[in-house]
């Protein structure tokens, strides 16, 4: 693929918008075609590509535009319990896709879509961007490289506020979203399954829904989702991993940070201050650095420059050729993960993942 890569955006809300920010800071990309069934979010997506506006095409349905043959990639952003829907129609048209995590909501959908990924010829790449921060991707470029020696444990902790506001406000139930451990965990499981080189054979969850939207009502309907939970995962190599997510503390410092242990160092990343710290166990005495995110990165979203870089990694699939590098078999897994945490708090006892057939 040689010259402008065009896209077309499906679902112009929050996070469609910063794809939409984000592409006008590429040279090399062109958005022709924008779809949302709600008009204030095409205003939004309107106002956000200013000038260039007066060049695409928008529509309510995008059923309306997915025929066009200008298209290189197609970015879905709609609601997760649209994804499954919205992917089977768009993967029988031409040209690559980028859909939004977390690929489906249920494990079903997300197979039935894998299915029809190995049918087609152009690549579906899904959006678990969170290893494309910039501190994120130097801690498992170190991480890979022998930095903590054996790695026996890892611990993500993610500290933050709580869900944002949605449209139609979607977000506030799990049959929507798939629950909060797929809807906004599925990041963090993807990034265990990617530093720790290795599947998950059993798990165990605790979680609850104690601080957030209790006192919410949406047509008499009080929201169902989770706002804080601890995850322990057992993978096949040995390595243990452990998810600890509170969404009830946005006066933290760091919003992520994640700590490698292996049997020579100690490896952590914080984000967002993107420090790494090097901590061996002989001699003692910790190394720090922090990894820069680029201003104009910075200023397309809110995922601390991963949607800017992921793009620039998905152009590069596409004009130098490869694979993506979080695929739909990525996808599911990470939702196959979120399921199990889910069914584990449910049910009070620990999870094989044989029992989804993986």
């Amino acid at each position: 693929m040689s010259g402008a890569i065009t896209y077309g955006l499906i679902g112009a809300g929050m996070m469609g918008n910063e794809h939409l920010r984000t592409l006008l800071l590429i040279d090399a990309a062109n958005v022709v075609a924008v779809a949302d069934p709600h008009e204030p979010s095409i205003k939004y997506s309107r106002a956000t590509l200013g000038d260039r506006a007066v060049d695409v095409s928008f529509a309510a349905d995008y059923r309306e535009l997915i025929e066009r043959r200008d298209v290189d990639v197609w970015i879905i952003a709609s609601p997760n319990f649209t994804h499954a829907a919205v992917l089977r129609d768009v993967l029988p048209k031409a040209g690559a896709v980028l859909v939004e995590k977390p690929l489906c909501t249920t494990l079903d959908d997300c197979r039935e879509i894998v299915s029809a990924c190995a049918e087609r010829a152009a690549p579906v790449w899904v959006g678990l961007e969170y290893r494309h921060m910039p501190p994120m991707g130097e801690f498992i470029r170190r991480l890979h490289a022998g930095a903590v020696g054996n790695l026996k444990m890892l611990t993500i902790r993610e500290h933050r506020g709580p869900f944002l506001v949605k449209v139609g406000d979607w977000n506030r139930f799990s049959r929507n979203t798939g629950g909060t451990l797929v809807e906004k965990c599925c990041h963090f499981f993807d990034l265990m399954r990617h530093m720790i080189r290795s599947e998950p054979v059993r798990l165990f969850a605790s979680g609850a829904q104690d601080v957030n939207h209790l006192n919410e009502r949406y047509n008499d309907e009080t929201p169902d989702i989770l706002d804080n939970a601890f995850v322990v995962v057992e993978f096949a190599n040995g390595v243990r991993a452990q998810l600890d997510l509170c969404m009830f503390a946005e006066g933290a410092a760091q919003q992520e940070e994640v700590v490698a242990v292996g049997d020579v160092a100690r490896l952590e990343v914080s984000i967002p201050a993107g420090e790494i710290v090097w901590s061996p166990r002989r001699p003692r005495g910790p190394t720090r650095e922090v990894i820069a995110v680029p201003e104009m990165a910075l200023k397309s979203g809110s995922h601390f420059g991963a949607t800017y870089f992921q793009h620039l990694a998905m152009q590069r699939m596409l004009r130098d050729g490869g694979v993506p590098e979080t695929s739909v078999e990525d996808g599911l897994r990470s939702v196959a993960m979120g399921i199990a945490a889910h069914r584990s708090i449910d049910e009070g006892r620990v999870v094989a993942m044989s029992e989804f057939g993986l």
